[in-house]
């Protein structure tokens, strides 16, 4: 298992921007798949974007796609989180999630990640 702690987040106005990042500790992090999740309240946790253990390959949910940008730095054992054009419906508490599944992708199962992050609080304000 790798451990995983979350930072950068905070409160923001609409059309601004923050920059989520993800600290892995433990297990060697090249060896996992790493995806952002979302949750906001009264809803379930909901995909943001996965990237490959590569970082070659990145994928995001559609009410993100063109905003969003998801990176690795697998040299500093660091995933983050780009975000840029903030809406109000982006407001949630944000998680960091590693899957053993190096090759992570939209089919990939929440299931599949098997480290999460205690989540850091994003808020944007209309």
């Amino acid at each position: 298992q790798v451990q995983l702690v979350e930072s950068g987040g905070g409160l923001v106005q609409a059309g601004g921007s923050l920059r989520l990042s993800c600290a892995a500790s433990g297990r060697t992090f090249s060896g996992y798949g790493m995806g952002w999740f979302r949750q906001a309240p009264g809803k379930e946790r909901e995909f943001v974007a996965v990237i490959s253990w590569s970082g070659y390959s990145t994928y995001y949910a559609d009410s993100v796609k063109g905003r969003f940008t998801i990176s690795r730095d697998n040299a500093k054992n660091t995933v983050h989180l780009l975000m840029n054009s903030l809406k109000p419906e982006d407001t949630a508490v944000y998680y960091c999630a590693a899957s053993s599944n190096r090759y992570v992708n939209t089919g990939t199962r929440r299931s599949d990640f098997g480290s999460w992050g205690q989540g850091t609080q994003v808020t944007v304000s209309s």
